[in-house]
């Protein structure tokens, strides 16, 4: 964005909606991870897009459109190439060939140049409107819409071609699946996954048929049924791209290949499982791009967050998030060692996979072909005399021996497990192996976490909450330790349906947390190896806010709806 630096802080001070010392701590942390200070003002949640929008708009002096709210028709967006929209930030949304006007929406509206190109080209006078970057993402994906649109045209015609792939006798396994159909039936399974925000591919073969499905916004999605016959060459593809065993059809197997979609590159991690009627494939979608979230955009709350940053200046010790497969654990932990990350301290992970790039951290991929497992990278790494260490997972005694020790020794060991809250990290523990002694002298603090879906802001509405919701809450509040008469608003809220949303209600995911700190009270039954439920009171006596609290605080807030809390509680 073309604005003077000087002139950018006395917009943003003259707004009252921050001050010198925020202005200089969001400026200072922009130095320190090299991101924009409007990505590190809106990452802290000090200042919302749409209200930056609105400081901003008298300075540029034009209209602001939300392209979220305009139908474009495809020959206006496609009057500028895609690759010229993304690199100007420029889109143009409405064009009357009669009058000869162009809109423009712009994320920079004084990008002069884009605007006479614009002007030059199509012989017209241009109208420039201020758009926010997240509504200039939006605009950018209807580009994309052909793919969704072609899609099932671009998979059936292929899959006619594939049967006299099929029926050549002459054609191996190998042969047939570097096939233009079949790459093509592929490519465009994944480009249509990607266009739609899907983070899993399944391809689930059936008595018959072979069946594609999507994970979008952690719910599974049927996208495809194909016919069995092309299963075999299909999945074949996949283990070629993976660097897989073609002939292997009786043992699981993992690979990871990338795909890159224009300029989107994305890291593919496979899984291949024998199953009753053929090979089941899955296929995580990880863009290798994309940035470790604060502790903030993960959904955090503030209080919670105090605590965080109390136990992480900690020298050593253990800091565990634990919570099911799919629900962000490894993101909340880049997101504490996005903080931890400074030149003073040696950070080094071993991961399975790695999903964030990122500079100054010492990350090793666990390889189990090349013997590099998560117990003996760790005994590894712990000679490259790190000050903190992250391991992806804990996953069995060897490690969990290791990863205490370490934390005995001067280290600060950050992990993730997969318990369903946070206190039943301490028992799981101790069934892999650990000393209870040992544990309570490690475990500085435990995150159990779950990710729900947004509502979605385009159509989100509010409705009155019946009596039965309202006793069901109190019952839920009642089970955390409460005594369930907490004050209740008289509505809620929920997305009506909409474009934007694919007509769900929900569009994105946020996490709701539960942040366990190990207290002098709680070490002391520790020792005493108590049950875990008496742990749980005594945490929750002492301040620790449920996961359906923290949930049920966000469907206060309009955030998401008390069906997802309760939804991914009881998984």
């Amino acid at each position: 964005m073309r604005i003077a630096e000087e002139k950018l802080k006395s917009l943003l001070l003259s707004s009252d909606i921050l001050d010198e010392a925020d202005y200089q701590a969001a400026k200072d942390e922009s130095v320190m991870s090299g991101q924009n200070i409007l990505d590190v003002l809106m990452g802290q949640r000090i200042i919302t897009e749409n209200y930056l929008a609105e400081i901003l708009q008298p300075y540029f002096g034009v209209k602001i459109v939300d392209l979220k709210d305009e139908t474009i028709a495809f020959e206006t967006l496609e009057m500028l190439p895609e690759t010229f929209a993304k690199a100007r930030n420029a889109i143009i949304f409405e064009f009357d060939a009669k009058k000869k006007i162009a809109k423009l929406a712009m994320v920079d509206p004084l990008d002069y140049d884009t605007i006479e190109f614009v002007r030059a080209k199509f012989d017209c006078w241009v109208e420039v409107y201020y758009t926010t970057l997240s509504s200039f993402k939006y605009g950018l994906k209807q580009y994309k819409k052909k793919i969704g649109s072609d899609f099932n045209k671009i998979v059936s015609e292929n899959i006619e071609k594939s049967f006299s792939l099929v029926n050549d006798q002459e054609a191996g396994l190998a042969k047939m699946a570097e096939s233009i159909p079949i790459v093509s039936i592929l490519d465009s399974i994944i480009e249509h996954a990607v266009v739609l925000g899907a983070s899993d591919i399944h391809f689930e073969p059936l008595v018959n048929e072979i069946l594609i499905r999507y994970r979008v916004d952690g719910i599974m999605q049927e996208i495809l049924n194909m016919p069995k016959i092309i299963t075999p060459i299909l999945v074949a593809r996949v283990k070629v791209l993976a660097n897989l065993l073609i002939d292997e059809h009786r043992v699981p197997q993992d690979g990871r290949f990338k795909f890159e979609l224009e300029d989107i590159n994305i890291d593919i991690r496979v899984n291949i499982m024998p199953v009753f009627h053929g090979e089941k494939v899955e296929m995580r979608l990880l863009k290798s791009s994309a940035r470790p979230l604060t502790l903030e955009e993960v959904g955090i709350s503030p209080t919670s967050i105090e605590i965080v940053a109390d136990e992480i200046k900690k020298p050593h010790g253990m800091i565990l998030v634990t919570g099911p497969t799919g629900h962000g654990k490894t993101t909340t932990l880049y997101a504490i060692l996005h903080i931890l990350n400074k030149p003073t301290v040696n950070i080094t992970t071993i991961e399975d996979p790695i999903e964030y790039e990122v500079s100054r951290i010492n990350q090793t991929q666990v390889n189990t072909k090349s013997g590099v497992t998560f117990a003996n990278g760790l005994r590894s790494l712990l000679r490259q005399n790190p000050d903190i260490i992250m391991i992806g997972e804990i996953r069995d005694s060897e490690t969990v021996d290791i990863a205490v020790h370490a934390s005995l020794t001067g280290h600060l060991v950050l992990s993730s497990l997969h318990t369903n809250d946070a206190p039943g990290a301490l028992p799981r523990l101790i069934d892999m192996g650990a000393a209870p002694f040992l544990l309570s002298s490690t475990i500085n603090m435990v995150i159990s976490q779950r990710l729900v879906r947004k509502i979605c802001s385009s159509c989100i509405e509010s409705y009155s909450i019946t009596a039965d919701v309202k006793k069901m809450i109190s019952s839920q509040l009642a089970l955390t330790g409460h005594d369930g008469k907490k004050g209740m608003p008289e509505r809620f809220f929920r997305g009506k349906g909409c474009k934007i949303c694919n007509l769900t209600g929900f569009h994105g995911q946020i996490g709701i947390f539960e942040v366990f700190k190990i207290s002098e009270g709680i070490r002391d039954l520790m020792l005493k190896m108590r049950p875990v439920g008496e742990i749980r009171k005594l945490a929750i006596k002492e301040g620790m806010r449920t996961l359906f609290e923290d949930g049920f605080s966000k469907v206060e807030k309009g955030i998401t709806t008390i069906e997802e809390v309760l939804r991914v509680i009881k998984e």
